[in-house]
């Protein structure tokens, strides 16, 4: 506990928590929402996943430098980043498949 403890003070959870917001935030600005692909994903699917591999690039472009801008946190922005990645990556592929699963008409023709 006292390892966790001595990483939080060293600066490690702001890390954390600034390199999972970032990636949140472009794959956000890339996508509108995991709701509007799986409302859209019949018509839309395959763009929708485009943008959402891209978003998830550039979050991966932007964490990569700030793990090599300040190097003796760059497990933190790695972890944060890296989980972020993994949970909106999988927030969407559910999205997608609900959406290609519905029987309900999308918002967009």
């Amino acid at each position: 506990m006292a390892d966790i403890a001595s990483a939080i003070n060293a600066g490690w959870g702001v890390a954390f928590l600034v390199a999972a917001g970032v990636v949140f935030e472009i794959i956000a600005a890339a996508c509108s929402s995991p709701q509007t692909a799986e409302i859209n994903a019949g018509s839309r699917a395959k763009t929708l996943m485009k943008w959402v591999y891209i978003g998830v690039g550039l979050a991966v472009f932007f964490v990569l430098i700030a793990a090599a801008i300040e190097a003796q946190r760059a497990a933190a922005f790695l972890a944060g980043g890296g989980l972020a990645a993994v949970i909106m990556l999988m927030l969407y592929q559910h999205a997608k498949q609900a959406g290609l699963r519905s029987a309900e008409p999308g918002t967009e023709h």
